[in-house]
């Protein structure tokens, strides 16, 4: 009957145990101990944890016969099982240094088995993880077994050391069985606990992975195309639905871009901002969370709104300024979960970078667009004031000539002022070209020949505008008219898989590849082929010296839209 009633005391003790063990467990103290505790400042943390347990067993012991009863063993092994021998031990160390300087019978005994209990479950520690089986450690029948062992091998060291031996049997006989026991189940129990800890852990980190993906995935490129009302207002429904909140709303610095959920009868697009949390995240560039409790929140726009509490994360944009901000918005029978509220920062954090990228991608395009003017600007002058000195010259001599070098100077700076798009056809880049090589023509009548070899199939080929055209004016300035002879410039098109080869050849194999650059006209086709297809496309140039030069042009198959 006296060894039940110690169970039982021993058992609400425990309970007292466990209680701080679960609450210590919602803390980001546990989340370390959840995996095999490999590196240092885990070890380290693990250490603490357990030698304050162990600490804890012992004042929470009951005071039998100048020794105690108690539940220090569930520290010492658990330190060991998990943080592995040397944790095990410098835990046992610890609060068996604790139980010996409360003195008694039994104060060196159980220092000593302290010890033992922590080094025991670091040997299981070892054995379990070099034979792969990580997953009994966090087993709480192992817990069990390891604790009730180490409860054996105590007893049978009070036995050994402790004198009287007569009065250490006396203690044995009346507290081995009430401690071992409750020691297995506390060891057990508050496996389960980690076990539930982790568990719940990662449910959460599956969830969140998983919504992170989904959005991230819904709303790829969206805010790329620029942060306006009509691809804001996308982003928002798209985090409504995902994030099963009461409504998103997404501002720049000035007004609300777009809402969605409960309120988008009077939080209404286009309107300034009239938040103070909103400007207050502008301003201060801070999340601002107001739950309704501590932070009290209250629609700005509408007594009767449901809206009962908001979180405002800014977006940022270059140099990490503030360009907006996203709110994410809850009724009031309703609370943020810990996931929405880390979610949403996260979420914020893409969009941003969103934004940032399409703003570079608009300011890349214009860079190009500035670039092909300019090079439109030096081609112009220089090509008009060689066409007039043709013209002039023609003109006397054979005036239907001229009329057509006309036409076709017409035709080229049509082209040049004029495109349809900056991507045009295969067949309408050919045309401009023709119509620069026709003024040629005239300029050098006996000294340049032109082929063509387009099949008509590769005419809808689509291709940046003004690709051509530099590469054949280099083909002609800086190689056939350096000839004394006839200079041919050959344009040929094929296929190659799926590739389509443009070629511009000249007869003059003159040349010459430069460290630095290869002249802005032939540098800018490569760059701006490679930035609309990819780094598999571009300019390739090969020259067999005094026999040819030949650019080579890679595209990918691409038919034009309808």
């Amino acid at each position: 009957m006296y060894e039940f009633n110690l169970v039982l005391l021993l058992l609400q003790q425990m309970c007292v145990f466990l209680v701080i063990a679960w609450l210590m467990s919602k803390t980001r103290l546990f989340i370390p101990l959840m995996q095999v505790t490999v590196r240092l400042p885990h070890k380290l943390l693990c250490y603490i944890t357990f030698s304050v347990f162990c600490i804890m067993g012992t004042y929470f012991g009951l005071h039998i016969e100048d020794s105690i009863a108690n539940t220090r063993a569930i520290g010492a092994v658990m330190g060991g099982l998990l943080g592995g021998p040397v944790v095990g031990g410098l835990v046992g160390l610890t609060g068996g240094l604790h139980r010996y300087s409360m003195g008694g019978m039994t104060a060196l005994s159980c220092m000593v088995s302290t010890i033992t209990e922590g080094l025991l479950g670091g040997l299981l520690h070892s054995i379990l993880i070099r034979r792969g089986r990580t997953d009994m450690l966090f087993n709480p029948l192992t817990a069990g077994v390891i604790t009730f062992v180490a409860e054996t091998v105590q007893m049978l060291i009070i036995l050994l050391i402790a004198r009287p031996f007569h009065d250490a049997l006396h203690l044995v006989s009346n507290i081995a069985a009430p401690m071992m026991v409750t020691n297995t189940l506390g060891a057990a129990m508050f496996m389960r606990i980690l076990l539930d800890k982790r568990a719940m852990f990662e449910k959460y980190t599956s969830a969140f992975s998983a919504t992170a993906l989904r959005v991230a995935a819904s709303t790829e490129g969206i805010l790329r195309q620029g942060f306006n009302e009509e691809n804001s207002m996308k982003v928002a429904q798209v985090l409504h639905q995902e994030l099963d909140i009461s409504a998103v709303a997404i501002t720049d610095c000035e007004k609300l871009l777009a809402f969605t959920g409960v309120g988008d009868d009077h939080h209404l697009p286009g309107k300034p901002i009239s938040s103070a949390y909103t400007w207050r995240a502008i301003e201060k560039d801070e999340v601002v969370y107001a739950d309704g409790n501590e932070l009290p929140y209250r629609c700005s726009l509408h007594p009767n709104c449901k809206l009962g509490s908001t979180l405002v994360i800014p977006l940022r944009g270059e140099n990490q300024r503030v360009i907006g901000t996203i709110k994410l918005y809850e009724a009031r029978n309703r609370l943020f979960s810990s996931i929405n509220r880390t979610l949403g920062e996260g979420i914020a954090q893409l969009l941003s970078a969103q934004i940032l990228a399409g703003k570079y991608e608009q300011q890349k395009a214009l860079l190009a667009q500035s670039e092909i003017k300019l090079l439109h600007a030096q081609v112009n002058p220089h090509f008009l004031f060689n066409a007039l000195n043709t013209l002039m010259a023609v003109i006397r001599n054979d005036s239907d000539k001229a009329g057509q070098l006309v036409q076709y100077l017409s035709t080229f700076f049509r082209k040049n002022l004029k495109r349809p798009s900056e991507i045009v056809t295969l067949a309408n880049e050919i045309e401009h070209v023709n119509a620069y090589l026709q003024i040629e023509l005239a300029r050098f009548p006996s000294r340049l020949n032109v082929e063509l070899q387009v099949p008509d199939q590769l005419s809808a080929q689509n291709l940046p505008a003004f690709t051509l055209q530099p590469i054949v004016e280099n083909a002609i300035k800086h190689g056939t008219s350096q000839l004394l002879g006839n200079g041919v410039i050959t344009i040929r098109a094929r296929r190659d898989g799926q590739n389509v080869v443009v070629e511009v050849e000249d007869n003059a194999g003159l040349y010459q590849p430069r460290t630095e650059s290869n002249g802005l006209g032939m540098s800018l086709v490569d760059k701006r082929l490679r930035a609309r297809f990819g780094d598999d496309y571009g300019i390739a140039v090969s020259c067999e010296p005094d026999l040819f030069t030949r650019v080579t042009l890679r595209l990918p198959i691409e038919e034009p839209a309808c």
